[in-house]
């Protein structure tokens, strides 16, 4: 596989304000020269992407917007054609975690929010960009999915689903735009970056277990790298995603209990609303 097939290539990011988008992004520019547009509703965030790149800055642009509302997506194809753009790479990254808890207790509201970002994003970007995409000779689609989507616990019930719709969805545009569109996706464990904001807890037992399954922001995105520089179909990546991948596949049954009974002995408050009764 040829490993500079990135290089000079534009590409859209979703979730680039921070985290894995912003860390993508930053390599994808430094080390294959390309031209990255990135999406996020911080401007006060993207503007500091921007100072973090400096003299690379040129090659980073932004625009904001809500990725989960799908006209912002048709009105942003129309910015691409009125200026000329023609993006060769789409990678969804954007996403939430809700906190952990039992399902009853979300709200419809708030089943849709996560439902929106994690999922409907990603429908609503590659319906409105897949035209532009499949111009280019070297087009692709990369999706950050979740461990979440390998094997289902206790108090991921919303997260998972929205992670596997994200995952069916992938699995199926593979095979549909097999020989067309390089079609990947990306299944990171924990990783450290912002995406518990959502959680409730902010018991220091709680980090530090946290932190001690977690892989770090840089290592999962040299990892992720790789993956998309070799075109691979599939990445899973993380202590904790290794052991999801293989005990969802041999026996997802007695191996999503297995990982549901370590949370609950944990005692950790993350854990608190899926378990206390």
């Amino acid at each position: 596989m040829d490993k500079i097939w990135l290089n000079n290539k534009t590409v859209v990011i979703t979730g680039a304000s921070g985290g894995m988008g912003k860390g993508i992004a930053e390599k994808l520019i430094k080390e294959h020269g390309c031209t990255v547009i990135g999406i996020a509703r911080s401007e006060e965030k993207m503007k500091k992407v921007v100072e973090e790149l400096g003299p690379d800055a040129d090659k980073f642009s932004y625009q904001l917007f809500d990725v989960s509302v799908e006209k912002n997506w048709t009105d942003f194809v129309d910015y691409l054609k009125e200026n000329g753009i023609k993006p060769d790479i789409l990678i969804n990254n954007a996403g939430i975690l809700p906190k952990f808890d039992r399902f009853q207790n979300y709200t419809v509201d708030y089943i849709e929010k996560a439902m929106n970002i994690n999922f409907y994003s990603a429908v609503y970007s590659i319906h409105a960009l897949l035209p532009i995409l499949l111009e280019s000779p070297t087009p692709a689609i990369i999706n950050v999915c979740s461990s979440a989507a390998l094997m289902t616990l206790a108090g991921t019930s919303v997260y998972s689903a929205s992670k596997s719709a994200l995952k069916s969805l992938t699995e199926a545009l593979r095979e549909e735009l097999r020989g067309k569109c390089y079609v990947g996706i990306i299944c990171p464990g924990f990783t450290k970056t912002d995406i518990f904001r959502n959680q409730e807890s902010s018991d220091d037992k709680a980090q530090k277990a946290l932190n001690m399954v977690s892989t770090s922001c840089d290592r999962m995105v040299k990892m992720i790298m790789r993956d998309v520089r070799h075109k691979r179909s599939l990445g899973v990546h993380g202590f904790d995603a290794g052991f999801m991948n293989y005990f969802g596949r041999i026996t997802p049954v007695q191996g999503g209990r297995l990982f549901s009974n370590v949370m609950k002995i944990s005692h950790l408050p993350l854990f608190d609303p899926v378990f206390k009764d």
